[in-house]
């Protein structure tokens, strides 16, 4: 009897179903989320960078949390719009030329305030430079289409300040402390728009 109960319960422990339920996305780890959730969430933060940008007294503590995925689109869909416009022979070497401006522009600016005293992280600042050059690619949208003259300066004229001025309001946050040596760190930033926003009118 004690060797039919004991098989009896070692049978029904047996029989037991094993737990084939699949885990569910609890939305605080982002290792296993879904890819659709992972796009939607950077898209949301990469569009509230561009408002920031749009509206520079804002909150700027947006601008803090750091991506490259805004100023690479920014960049390469800048390098495209100028390149659309060139000759053939000339869109490669245009487009790689604008791609390199950009990053290693930016990166200059950015070691710059830095060896000036900035306390700013590095990519962070490369970040928000590259997101700042949103209203200059509104620009080059715009030059794709209109080819007066007399249209493409004066927007060139206002988004190369806007994008001064946003970048320049971040840059004044960042603890820089340099007293009489403020413009050694706010000429390459004015610099480094005004060229790009310089090709763009003559694109």
């Amino acid at each position: 009897m004690g060797n039919i109960g004991s098989s009896a319960s070692t049978a029904r422990r047996t029989e037991q179903p094993a737990d084939t339920s699949t885990s569910v996305y609890s939305g605080q780890d982002t290792l296993d989320e879904p890819v659709t959730v992972t796009i939607s969430r950077d898209l949301k933060k990469v569009g509230n960078k561009l408002l920031q940008v749009l509206h520079p007294n804002g909150d700027r503590d947006v601008l803090r949390d750091w991506d490259l995925w805004g100023p690479l689109l920014l960049c390469l869909t800048l390098a495209i719009l100028l390149s659309i416009r060139a000759p053939d022979n000339q869109a490669v070497s245009i487009f790689t030329s604008v791609f390199v401006i950009v990053w290693l522009g930016a990166a200059v600016v950015t070691l710059n305030a830095k060896l000036l005293g900035g306390a700013v992280s590095f990519f962070q600042s490369v970040c928000v430079m590259g997101y700042c050059l949103f209203p200059i690619v509104v620009s080059a949208l715009v030059a794709t289409f209109v080819r007066l003259i007399w249209v493409r300066l004066p927007v060139s004229i206002v988004t190369f300040a806007w994008s001064t001025y946003a970048s320049i309001g971040f840059m004044s946050e960042s603890q820089i402390h340099l007293e009489n040596r403020r413009a050694l760190a706010v000429f390459p930033l004015f610099l480094f728009y005004f060229v790009i926003a310089w090709l763009v009118l003559l694109s």
